[in-house]
């Protein structure tokens, strides 16, 4: 576990206004420690990565120190109520969600940690379930928990509700991230199995506490549910779910992707028929899930396999080209989306763009796109 000291730095930084994730990590790679990028000049500051003036006000000198102290109450507050707070660069952080383009900063956890590390399986799906979809959900939740697997959902009602329900009947581990502060039991009828899961796994959530549960933190709640799964089940999901917004994350992760047929005149299976229809891999029963992680080890105990060149190129990147780079996927990217993400000035980001296509790690593509080289170290 982090010192206090160092913990307090990085809750600090994750309590900066209007400042996401991919901004606080640049800023850290940038300047070492999270107690660094909190002694830094504002100059040296916006020379690294444009931020908000809300963020500007709140890393000002007089700024910086309310931070600290709303970071010591904060941590006070989550251990009077069992919460551990875990910053991304702890041994406990789940090594799947820290390889996501955009980890979260810190998590709050609440009951067991280790839990984050384990072989986990997202289940996720409709809020309105039909009674097949809740049955398939729970049934499923409760042979894969049976089988070794930590089941990841949402704690929504319906099919999320369901499958941590299956998971706990089979006195299995279960795991729900949650879209608002852990203090807050969302939705409120779930309040009983808020414990039962806090009791035998773990609820996590990477906002502060207090934090409500407004609609729009639930898709990026979505991609910490992907993110640490190696692989996610789609139940039941109409075309506009939040429900594909998990399977998009799960894609653009590298995941594997699972849905569950329903009735063709159902709507509340037409968003799995589309991901059938995208390539998903049909679910006819729960072995199509198991036999593709059954020998997975668990995640503590994998060895990193990564290219030992590549790894050692990349070392040799400074720290502009190295923020830019963890930017790009092998997906292909636009010059704007990359500027927006990154922070760079557009003729910045060109820069850099070129330095790392000279050295091979970006491939330029029509309409000014671009897309990071896979598998390779550069010529």
């Amino acid at each position: 576990m982090a010192s206090s000291k160092y913990l307090q730095s990085w809750v600090a930084l994750h309590l900066v206004p209007g400042m996401g994730p991919v901004t606080c990590n640049k800023l850290v790679v940038h300047f070492g420690t999270p107690s660094k990028v909190l002694a830094a000049t504002i100059k040296d500051l916006t020379a690294v990565c444009r931020l908000r003036r809300e963020s500007l006000d709140a890393l000002n000198p007089d700024g910086r120190q309310n931070l600290i102290e709303l970071a010591k109450d904060e941590i006070e507050q989550a251990s009077e109520r069992n919460i551990i707070i875990i910053a991304c660069d702890d041994p406990l952080y789940p090594s799947l969600l820290k390889n996501i383009h955009d980890p979260p900063v810190v998590l709050y956890v609440l009951g067991k940690p280790e839990m984050l590390n384990c072989k986990g399986i997202g289940i996720v799906g409709s809020r309105a379930a039909t009674h097949y979809g809740r049955s398939i959900a729970e049934q499923m939740a409760n042979s894969l928990a049976r089988q070794g697997f930590t089941i990841i959902s949402g704690m929504a009602l319906g099919v999320d509700t369901a499958a941590h329900k299956g998971a706990l009947a089979a006195e299995g581990s279960t795991i729900a991230v949650l879209g608002c502060g852990l203090d807050i039991i969302y939705p409120p009828g779930n309040h009983g199995l808020y414990k039962d899961i806090a009791f035998s796994g773990a609820v996590v959530s990477e906002y502060p506490l207090g934090t409500l549960p407004d609609n729009f933190r639930f898709p990026a709640r979505n991609r910490i549910i992907s993110g640490l799964s190696l692989g996610v089940v789609v139940v039941e999901a109409a075309n506009r779910s939040g429900s594909l917004i998990t399977a998009s994350h799960a894609l653009e992760q590298g995941r594997e992707v699972f849905a569950v047929p329903g009735r063709i005149d159902s709507v509340k299976s037409a968003g799995t028929h589309t991901l059938l229809q995208q390539g998903a891999k049909l679910v006819h029963s729960v072995n199509d899930i198991a036999e593709e992680f059954i020998y997975a080890a668990p995640l503590e105990n994998q060895v990193d396999t990564g290219n030992e060149e590549e790894q050692e190129f990349f070392a040799q990147l400074n720290q502009e080209e190295k923020a830019l780079l963890t930017c790009l996927e092998v997906y292909p990217r636009t010059i704007d989306e990359i500027v927006r993400e990154s922070g760079f000035t557009p003729q910045k980001a060109n820069e850099l763009l070129l330095l790392l296509e000279l050295k091979g790690m970006v491939h330029p593509l029509p309409g000014k796109c671009y897309q990071r080289v896979a598998g390779q170290a550069g010529k």
